[in-house]
């Protein structure tokens, strides 16, 4: 039991050996991993560095190389007597003679230069049209071959127009027939007199020349070197069969310096783009051959973290001895505390925080033993004492209920006889105040009648003004049909003098054309006459649309007078009937007059009678408040004994409650204190 708690996770001992373990390790670790891998960077950064340069080297090898090809190419195409001879063999006219001697000194030279140099399979003049008579070569190379990736070849060198170019090395040569691999390079040599004497220069460089310039240049223990084209085809491997095929190690496309990466199955890369070529020689290696200085230092960093580990278990351990034994151990005594037992003590004999620690943990148990005896004894007083105060409030209890039961029923009585009371004078009081409703009303109707009595004369007064305006209004309707009638007349009369001023205007009209016409006949002479005539009918014109515009006006004049005349008559037997109307309400404002004078008697004297009832209720109401005070009284008494009963009828019922609680809780606490051993 003591031994699993020991090593539970939750213990602080478990806790910690495993902090120091962690700490201990995880720092190791990371300071041996961390130089593992900060010495292997170094080293890759080293050995790119170094290799870059020796790449750089071997490029500049190649390069001159190359370039001194491109030189002796450049020198064919700037030689005199070979561009003579070419002439001389491109000429019809040329004999048979001459020509071969051209042709024997042009083979001589092919021959002589190909033979100076060990590291060239041959070279060739060849014509731009592959043509088999127009060919050489020299001594060893085959002849030549017209099929289409021949010719597309050399459309690359014409397009080149006097540059070299270089073509990758392929298994079988430029004209894919020979025995060997070459690389090869192209060149045309122009002849702006004689364009028939363009011939291509093709030189054909040996594979094995590459593999000398880059024979001492080597990378790790298993690197190797390569060169390759723009598209990543390979142009020189070891292996020849690789030749021409695709690289599984590339160059970053529209690369223009050299550089270094690492492939996914860690290897180095590095690269550098050649000069005279399109191409780029790249040498790559696995890590693995240049870090194995650094798998030493990896070994020893493991070496070191299984020697922090055994470190830090050993610590762990002590700690978990010197400080999680000791806690455990306390905790086992104060579970023991916790069940009862306060016989416990603990038997540290160290000087430390622990053992201060056990020293406190045995004087707080003394203290908590002496304290529970005396708990023991006062809770054993206190139960004997719950037990007489029980008896007493019961009894007390009792007679209180009795009390607050009689005193009750008084108060019971005495409400009902208050409510009786308090009701009858509400219903007095109700009564009072109908009555004085009553009488206000009567008044406020009374002053009312009078009201109308004065306005009635009022309207009688205002009636006989509107009988008279309205006569007078009817007599003015009748003036206004009858000037509307002779307004209508009126606008007949003018409208005939329109029409018959527009008949003249037309006929003016008519005047002025024939007038016209007669000025033209007069020709210059009537030329004035011409022109009063065009004023003539342009007034005639102008007035004709003003008698127009007149004549809807008083169109429009004679329809709103006709549309007011018919409105007038349509009125007039209207305001017959109003006036009939006027003289019917004088006569109802008149009757009404009279009935509101008998009104007006018949409410003074049931004012009179309202005031005496009201006189007789005043006293019937002082009689009712007199006797309800006496009972309110006698009823606040009561109730004020009947609250004081229960009240203390209440107060010895929490007694007994109290007493009650305070047996149970005496008993509680001696059934508590029976589990403690001291």
């Amino acid at each position: 039991m003591n031994m699993a708690r020991r090593f539970q996770f939750r213990a602080v001992g478990m806790k910690l050996f495993v902090i120091f373990f962690a700490t201990i390790v995880l720092l190791s670790s990371a300071l041996g991993l961390l130089s593992y891998f900060i010495s292997k960077d170094t080293v890759m950064d080293q050995v790119s560095e170094a290799t870059s340069g020796q790449m750089m080297q071997a490029a500049d090898k190649l390069d001159f190389l190359l370039s001194q090809y491109e030189a002796t190419s450049r020198q064919w195409a700037l030689d005199t007597v070979l561009r003579e001879d070419l002439v001389t063999v491109s000429s019809s006219d040329i004999g048979i003679r001459e020509k071969t001697e051209a042709e024997n000194r042009i083979r001589e030279k092919l021959n002589g230069t190909a033979s100076s140099d060990g590291r060239m399979q041959g070279m060739r003049l060849v014509a731009p049209s592959l043509s088999a008579q127009g060919s050489y070569n020299s001594t060893g190379l085959l002849g030549l071959s017209s099929a289409d990736s021949i010719k597309s070849k050399i459309d690359q060198i014409i397009q080149a127009d006097g540059e070299p170019v270089w073509f990758p090395t392929e298994t079988k040569g430029f004209m894919e027939n020979e025995k060997s691999p070459t690389m090869t390079m192209g060149r045309l040599l122009k002849n702006l007199k004689n364009p028939n004497a363009q011939y291509i220069l093709l030189m054909d460089i040996k594979d094995q020349a590459v593999g000398e310039v880059l024979a001492n240049l080597k990378i790790g223990h298993n690197g190797q070197m390569r060169i390759v084209a723009a598209d990543n085809r390979i142009v020189h491997d070891m292996d020849p069969t690789q030749l021409m095929q695709p690289s599984t190690i590339t160059v970053p496309e529209g690369a223009a310096e050299g550089g270094t990466y690492y492939t996914a199955n860690e290897q180095m890369v590095v690269y550098t783009p050649l000069k005279t070529a399109p191409w780029y020689m790249v040498g790559f290696a696995p890590v693995s051959d240049f870090v194995k200085a650094t798998d030493k230092l990896l070994t020893v960093t493991l070496v070191v973290i299984a020697a922090a580990i055994l470190v830090a278990v050993l610590i762990g351990y002590y700690m978990m001895r010197t400080i999680g034994r000791p806690l455990n151990q306390m905790c086992s005594l104060m579970e023991e505390g916790e069940q009862g037992n306060l016989r416990v003590r603990t038997d540290f004999q160290r000087v430390d925080e622990i053992g201060r620690l056990g020293h406190s943990f045995n004087q707080m148990m003394g203290q908590i033993s002496a304290l529970v005896d005396q708990t023991n004894a006062s809770a054993k007083e206190v139960l004997a004492t719950a037990e007489e105060l029980a008896e007493a409030s019961r009894g007390t209890s009792l007679t209180a209920g009795e009390i607050a039961a009689a005193m009750e029923q008084i108060a019971q009585g005495s409400g009902s006889l208050a409510m009786e009371a308090e009701r009858e004078n509400q219903l007095a009081e109700n009564i009072g105040v109908q009555m004085s409703k009553v009488s206000d009303s009567n008044q406020v109707i009374e002053a009312a009648a009078d009201r109308v009595l004065r306005v009635t004369g009022e309207g009688a007064l205002h009636m006989d003004s509107l009988v008279e305006k309205s006569t007078r209004i009817n007599q003015v309707n009748r003036a206004i049909v009858q000037n509307a009638e002779k307004l209508k007349d009126n606008t007949s009369s003018i409208h005939r003098i329109l029409e018959l001023m527009s008949e003249i205007t037309h006929q003016t009209n008519v005047l002025s054309i024939n007038a016209t016409i007669e000025a033209a006949r007069a020709g210059a002479a009537g030329s004035g006459f011409m022109v009063v005539a065009n004023e003539v009918r342009s007034l005639a014109d102008r007035s004709k649309e003003s008698i127009q515009t007149v004549g809807a006006m008083i169109l429009d004049i004679r329809t709103e007078v006709q549309g007011s005349v018919d409105a007038l008559t349509s009125a007039s037997p209207l305001f017959d009937e109003q006036l009939h109307s006027v003289q019917e309400a004088q006569g109802v404002f008149d009757n009404v007059r009279h009935e509101m004078d008998t009104l007006l008697t018949e409410i003074s004297e049931s004012t009179h009678a309202i005031e005496g009832l009201i006189e007789s209720q005043l006293t019937l109401t002082d009689s009712i408040s007199e006797a309800s005070s006496i009972v309110q009284e006698t009823s606040a008494a009561t109730e004020e004994v009947a609250s004081m009963s229960s009240e203390q009828f209440k107060v010895s019922e929490k007694l007994v409650v109290l007493s009650s609680r305070l047996e149970e809780l005496s008993e509680s606490l001696r059934q508590s204190l029976v589990k403690f051993r001291t």
